[in-house]
C-alpha cells in the first residue's frame, strides 16, 4: 500500500511540475505577440513572465502628436493556454484588464477622438504592401475565450453641444466578453457590463448585457439605468428643454438591435421625482406654467415610451433628436394631452397652453411631407 502511495505522489508532482513548465513556455510563446503590439505613443513600464500567466504593468497611450493621454492601465494579466505550443493557433484562456482608466472626447466638429478611434484611423491611413498583404494572409490565428475588465474608469468629454464642455464619468467599470477571435470572425460574442454614473448629488448604475459581432459591428444588447440625476444631461435637451429642471432621476429601460447600421430600441423611461421651477420655458413644448400642476397631481412621476428607429450611417438621421422627440410625445400623452402617436394631430379645442406642442406637431408633419415628396 505504502508503494502505491509513494507512486501516486511523484506523479502528481511530475504532473503539476509539467503543467507549470508547459504554462511557463506557453506564456514565453504569447510574450513577441504582445511586444510587437506596442506602437507610437503606446509604453509598457513592465512585462513579467509569471508561473501561470503574462504580467504587464503600467501601460499608457499618448497620442503622438497631441501628447494627449487617452489611457493607462495598472495591470493586464494574459492566460496562455497549454495547447498554443501545440498548434499553428494561439489561444489564451483570459487576458484579464485591471483598473484601467478610458479617456475619449467629441470635437466641436462632431468627431469622436479616443484611443480605439485613433488607431482604427492610423490603420485606415497605412498603405499595406504585397508582402504585407502577404504576412497577412499567414498571420497566426488568435482565439481569446474571454476578456475582463475589473474596476474600470471612463471619462468622456463633449465639446460639440456645450460650453464648457459637458463632462461624464462612469466608474467601478467590470465588463466581461467571451469568444473573440482574429482574424475577426463573424459569430455572437456574449457580453455583459455594469457600473455606475456620477451625477451631482449622487451616483446612478448602468447595466447592459446582450452579444455583439466584432466583424460586422452587430448586437443585440438590453439596457438598464437606474436613478441617473436628469440634470446629468442638461445640455443635451436643452433645446427642447428651455424651463428650468430643478430635480430628478430616470430609469431607462430598453431593447438595443444595430444591424447593418439600422438601429432598432424600444423602450421606457422613467422620471421620478420631476421638479420644474416656476416661471418661463417650457418642457417639450408644455409651458411650465402647465406643467407644474399636471406632474404634481402625477406625483412627480412619469412613464414615458420610445422606440428609436433608423439608420445610423444616414446624415439626416439625428439619434439625439429622434430619442427627444419621442420622449417628448410620451411625456405629453402620459400628462393628458391628446396626442395619440408622432406626426399625427388629435388637439381638439387645445388651449393657449398646449398650442406649442400642436404647432410642433403641425411643423413635424410637413417636414415628414416634404421628405416624402423629395423621395418620390
Amino acid at each position: 500500500m505504502k508503494k502505491w502511495f509513494i507512486v501516486i505522489g511523484v506523479l502528481t508532482v511530475l504532473f503539476i511540475g509539467g503543467y507549470f513548465i508547459l504554462t511557463f513556455y506557453a506564456v514565453k510563446f504569447i510574450q513577441p505577440y504582445v511586444q510587437k503590439a506596442v506602437g507610437p505613443g503606446l509604453t509598457l513600464a513592465e512585462t513579467k513572465i509569471r508561473t501561470t500567466h503574462l504580467s504587464v504593468r503600467g501601460i499608457q497611450y499618448e497620442d503622438p502628436h497631441s501628447q494627449q493621454r487617452f489611457f493607462k492601465v495598472d495591470e493586464v494579466r494574459i492566460y496562455p493556454s497549454l495547447f498554443s505550443l501545440l498548434t499553428k493557433s494561439l489561444r489564451i484562456r483570459e487576458i484579464t484588464i485591471l483598473k484601467p482608466s478610458f479617456f475619449f472626447y467629441r470635437s466641436r466638429e462632431g468627431s469622436l477622438v479616443g484611443p480605439l478611434v485613433m488607431a482604427e484611423k492610423q490603420g485606415e491611413r497605412e498603405e499595406v504592401s504585397e508582402k504585407e498583404h502577404s504576412q497577412k494572409k499567414e498571420a497566426i490565428h488568435i482565439q481569446i475565450d474571454r476578456i475582463r475588465i475589473e474596476k474600470g474608469l471612463l471619462n468622456f468629454e463633449d465639446q460639440k453641444v456645450a460650453e464648457p464642455p459637458v463632462q461624464i464619468k462612469l466608474k467601478e467599470l467590470n465588463f466581461e466578453m467571451k469568444d473573440i477571435q482574429y482574424p475577426l470572425a463573424s459569430l455572437r460574442s456574449p457580453i455583459e457590463l455594469s457600473g455606475k454614473m456620477n451625477g451631482q448629488t449622487q451616483e446612478g448604475s448602468i447595466d447592459l448585457k446582450g452579444w455583439i459581432d466584432v466583424k460586422t459591428m452587430s448586437l443585440e444588447t438590453s439596457l438598464k439605468m437606474k436613478e441617473i440625476e436628469v440634470k446629468t444631461f442638461e445640455p443635451y435637451y436643452r433645446k427642447r428643454v428651455t424651463a428650468e429642471v430643478e430635480s430628478g432621476m430616470m430609469s431607462v429601460d430598453s431593447k438595443i438591435a444595430l444591424r447593418e447600421k439600422r438601429i432598432d430600441a424600444p423602450g421606457e423611461m422613467a422620471l421620478i421625482d420631476l421638479r420644474v421651477k416656476k416661471g418661463g420655458g417650457a418642457v417639450f413644448w408644455i409651458p411650465a406654467e402647465t406643467l407644474t400642476p399636471l406632474l404634481e397631481r402625477k406625483g412627480n412621476q412619469i412613464q414615458a415610451k420610445f422606440h428609436v428607429r433608423g439608420d445610423m450611417g444616414n446624415p439626416r438621421f439625428n439619434l439625439q433628436e429622434t430619442f427627444l422627440m419621442q420622449v417628448g410625445f410620451s411625456f405629453a400623452q402620459a400628462l393628458g394631452f391628446p396626442v395619440q402617436v408622432i406626426g399625427e394631430e388629435n388637439l381638439q379645442g387645445a388651449t393657449e397652453g398646449e398650442k406649442g406642442l400642436l404647432e410642433e406637431i403641425r411643423s413635424i408633419k410637413e417636414q415628414f411631407k416634404r421628405t416624402k415628396g423629395k423621395k418620390r
